[in-house]
């Protein structure tokens, strides 16, 4: 086992604290080991998917972090083909929460959310991928109206 030096916000790590004392862990170490091994765990499931897919990336961040905002936009016009629309929110005077709807294959879609995610200054990331199908086309419904398939 190896010793390491890791920087925590003051927040995460009172939300770590008191997630710890009400688990009944002993000290930190045991439940950040815990925490990882089940982040690592969810990002290997997240990983194994494939083939085509719609996605939603959330994730807050500090709006003042130094060059975020134009890190994420550069993200953001490098995807293009990507995303298909974003919702920004103002959480309080230093938080901003957007909600990007994204689309295409699940490596692109995840490599993609991966990036932003771990951005500096983006505080809390995740996204959900839902599979559409292996090209299969659209059954035929009768609703009112019609959809245009690309």
């Amino acid at each position: 086992m190896q010793r390491i030096t890791i920087t925590i916000e003051d927040d995460l790590l009172a939300e770590i604290d008191a997630a710890a004392e009400a688990r009944g862990y002993q000290n930190r170490s045991e439940i950040i080991r815990d925490l990882a091994r089940a982040g690592l765990q969810q990002s290997t499931e997240d990983t194994a998917q494939t083939g085509p897919c719609v996605a939603g990336l959330v994730y807050v961040y500090d709006h003042a972090a130094r060059d975020l905002s134009k890190r994420l936009v550069q993200e953001f016009h490098g995807h293009h083909d990507l995303a298909l629309a974003t919702l920004h929110v103002h959480l309080d005077d230093n938080n901003c929460m957007e909600m990007t709807a994204l689309k295409g294959s699940a490596d692109e879609v995840k490599h993609f959310a991966d990036h932003i995610i771990a951005e500096r200054g983006v505080r809390y990331g995740r996204v959900v991928m839902i599979p559409t199908g292996e090209g299969k086309p659209a059954k035929a419904r009768k609703h009112g109206h019609g959809h245009r398939h690309e």
